[in-house]
C-alpha cells in the first residue's frame, strides 16, 4: 500500500520547467531512492514534498488522507513527514541532546503562557521530549556525544545528528537529501547501515543521493529523473540494466556493478 502518492506534479521557475508531469508512489516500509543528473529536479521535488515550494500543478497525498499541497513546512512535518538537508541546519552552540529535542516541539502542546507558568504538564512534555531525543540518538549511534556541544563535533557525526533531529519528530516518512555528501568511505558505510536501521524500525525512507554505490546497496526501489520527468523506476538491478538509464545517466558506456 502506498504511503506517499504523487500525481502529475509540475513546477516551473521563470519559464524553466524543473518538474514535469511527475507521478510515482512510495510503498510503506521501503527505502525508495530518487536519482538523476544535476538539474534533474530532485531537490525541487523534495522542496515540494516538504511544503517549501508549492507545485504549479499536481497533487501529493500522504497516508491516503493527508493532502500535502498548500500546507506550510511545519504542517507537513506534523502530518508525519520530516526531512534532512544537503547543508547542515544545526545549532552549533547547543548540546547534541538539545539540538535533537528541538525536533520534538511539533509533538508537544506547550505554549508561551503555559511555559512561563511551568505548569505540571510542561515537565511531563519535557521528559517525553528528552525520551524521544534519546531514542533518536540511540538509533544514530550518538549516545556518547549526548552532552557535547554540536560545534565541537566532526562533519560525519553532524550529518547523523541532523538525521537524529529529523527522527525526533517521529515521522512515518523521512526525506533524506544527500546524507552521504562529503563523507569518507568509513562514514558512508555507517550511513548505509543507519539508513537500513531506520527503515527496519518502521520508518519509510525517501532518499536523494549521488553516491551510486550507496543507492544501489541500500535501496528497495529506485526512481530515475531526467530533466524533471520520470525516466525509469524499478529495483536496483532493473535500473542498472535499463538502457535508457545507461544512456541518459551514465553516458551510454559506464555501468555500475554491485
Amino acid at each position: 500500500m502506498a504511503l506517499l502518492e504523487v500525481e502529475a506534479l509540475t513546477k516551473s521557475f521563470g519559464g524553466v520547467t524543473a518538474i514535469a508531469d511527475l507521478g510515482f508512489e512510495v510503498p510503506e516500509g521501503l527505502v525508495y531512492s530518487v536519482i538523476g543528473p544535476n538539474g534533474a529536479g530532485k531537490t525541487t521535488l523534495f522542496n515540494m514534498l516538504s511544503g517549501i515550494y508549492r507545485p504549479d500543478e499536481g497533487s501529493i497525498r500522504f497516508m491516503d488522507q493527508g493532502v500535502v499541497v498548500g500546507r506550510q513546512p511545519h504542517q507537513v512535518a506534523a502530518l508525519g513527514i520530516s526531512r534532512t538537508f544537503q547543508n547542515l541546519q544545526m545549532f552549533f552552540n547547543m548540546s547534541v541532546l538539545d539540538n535533537v529535542m528541538v525536533g520534538c516541539h511539533l509533538r508537544t502542546r506547550t505554549g508561551l503562557f503555559s511555559a512561563a507558568l511551568r505548569l505540571p504538564r510542561i515537565k511531563r512534555e519535557e521528559m517525553l521530549s528528552r525520551q524521544w531525543a534519546q531514542e533518536a540518538l540511540a538509533i544514530c549511534n550518538l549516545d556518547k556525544f549526548i552532552g557535547q556541544e554540536a560545534g565541537s563535533l566532526p562533519y560525519g557525526v553532524l550529518k547523523r545528528l541532523e538525521i537524529a533531529r529529523a527522527l525526533a519528530v517521529q515521522p512515518r516518512l523521512l526525506l533524506m537529501d544527500e546524507p552521504a555528501a562529503g563523507l569518507n568511505d568509513t562514514e558512508t558505510l555507517e550511513m548505509r547501515k543507519l539508513i537500513r536501521r531506520i527503515c527496519d524500525s518502521g520508518i519509510t525512507v525517501l532518499l536523494v543521493e549521488h553516491n551510486m554505490g550507496l543507492v544501489m546497496q541500500v535501496s528497495d526501489r529506485v526512481l530515475v529523473l531526467d530533466y524533471g520527468s520520470r525516466l525509469a523506476e524499478g529495483t536496483p538491478v532493473e535500473i542498472q540494466n535499463d538502457r535508457r538509464v545507461i544512456e541518459a545517466y551514465l553516458g551510454g558506456e559506464v555501468r555500475y556493478a554491485l
